[in-house]
Formats: structure tokens, sequence, C-alpha cells
């Protein structure tokens, strides 16, 4: 029994050591977030954080940067959110351009990016911000290529509500990801040559956009990685987005995933 505090000693350094060993193991609820998620608060995709406000509005969170993508929903929807570095606007209704949330939010720094339609339409007090950006044009604004892409309809019935020229969708470089906001539009051959999309947030509402077979359509053909149903209330309410899952899901390299753009409904 002489060795008795020898070996308690040897023992003791054991425990503490495997202790400390679990200490080290890395937090599982760091990793990549990748699964579906149906009443999300935000996505985590590597270093962009997604955060679904309402129907087309988005804010994207990347490194340092926060970006706006068509603010709507009044003060309340941006309370406890982060300033805007950018603000995108992609057409003149007003679910996408909302003067009264313009003015409710504290803009003061931000760069508002937008077509020469909607610029004309904004009050003069945001003149001096404005980045007029139309089909067809990169610039880079803050470290961050925008790539402003045609959105318009194509059945005769819905000319009406978004001709061509007028309005831009949006592919985002953030580091080595593009992002692409569809705006209102349908399957357009634009959207169809789309080329290196990585995450794609694709509108699918009637009458105003395009029925869920052809967004589903369009997305097997310009195969973005991920891609988010976003815009997809209509006249007679939400669209199907489960049967767009479906539909895409015939090609498995592309992942359909759901954000919860319409909090109301669940209340």
């Amino acid at each position: 029994m002489k060795n008795f505090p020898f070996y308690f000693f040897i023992l003791c350094i054991f425990f503490a050591s495997c202790k400390s060993q679990k200490k080290e193991e890395p937090d599982s609820s760091s990793e990549e977030v990748t699964d579906t998620i149906e009443t999300a608060v935000q996505k985590v995709v590597n270093d962009i954080i997604i955060d679904p406000i309402t129907h087309a509005t988005t804010i994207i969170k990347w490194k340092e940067k926060t970006i706006y993508i068509d603010p709507a929903g009044g003060a309340k929807a941006f309370e406890g959110k982060k300033k805007p570095d950018l603000v995108l606007i992609t057409d003149i209704h007003g679910d996408h351009m909302d003067i009264e949330t313009l003015d409710s939010l504290n803009l003061s720094k931000s760069e508002i990016i937008v077509p020469q339609a909607v610029a004309e339409k904004l009050p003069a007090k945001y003149t001096d911000q404005l980045i007029i950006i139309n089909n067809g044009e990169t610039k880079e604004i803050q470290g961050i290529s925008i790539e402003a892409i045609p959105m318009y309809n194509l059945r005769e019935e819905a000319l009406k509500f978004h001709n061509k020229g007028r309005g831009n969708g949006y592919v985002i470089t953030l580091g080595d990801k593009r992002i692409y906001f569809s705006g209102d539009t349908e399957d357009i051959r634009e959207m169809r040559d789309l080329k290196n999309i990585d995450i794609a947030f694709v509108c699918m509402n009637l009458p105003y956009t395009m029925t869920v077979e052809s967004a589903a359509d369009a997305v097997l053909e310009f195969k973005p990685k991920q891609v988010y149903p976003y815009h997809y209330r209509g006249t007679e309410g939400l669209s199907d987005v489960a049967k767009f899952k479906e539909l895409v899901s015939k090609d498995p390299s592309i992942k359909v995933l759901q954000l919860d753009w319409y909090p109301e409904k669940n209340q």
C-alpha cells in the first residue's frame, strides 16, 4: 500500500486529461447549416447569413457587410437588425420599393442600388445615395460585385405587370459565392442562361410572376447549387413550394431549401 498515493496521483492526471480533451472537441453547432428548415429565422451558409423578413424582403450579412434586398414591412420588421451598408431595390411596386419603410430606417450611411425606373420615383432626399444600375450592367460597390439581370413577364396576360428593362434581378458576388435574386420575373432566357450560381432566390406567384412548374423548369436548366423559393404569395394564397421541391429533386445536385417569409401564417 506504500505506492497507493502514487497510483492515485496517476489516475487523477488521467481523468483530468480526458476532461481536457473533451472540451477541445469541435462544437457541432458551429458547422455549416445544410438541412431544410421550414420556419427558420436565419440560414447560415459558410460565412453568409440569410435573414428572411417578408415576401421579397431579405437581409444578407457577410463579414462586416449588411445588405437589404427590397426592404418592406415597416420599421417593426427591422427591429434589432443591423443598419444596412447596401440597399438593393428590384422594381417600382410597393412590395419592392416601399418608400414608407425606407423613410423609417436609418440609411444615413447606406448606398442604394436601383434601376433607373426606381430612381425616378424615389424622393429627392435619396438622390446622393443612389447608384443606378440597369439590365446587363455590373458594378463593384464597397468591394462587392453586383450584376443587374433582366426580370420581366412572358405570358401575354401578364405583360402589364413587369415589362422588360424596367426592373432588375441581381447577382451579388460575396467572396467566392454568387447569389441570385430573381425579382419579379417569369422563366426568362436571361435567368436560364445564368452560370455558376451558388444560391438562388426564385419567385413563384400568380398572376404576377410564374408558376411553380415554370420556376422549377428554369432552375433545372441553370442549376444553382442551392435554391430558395421566395416571393411565393399570390392573389390566391401561397404557392405550393413542396411541389417545387419535388420537381427540382429530379436533379439531386440542386438542394432546395425553405425559409419562412410569411411568419404571420403560423400565428
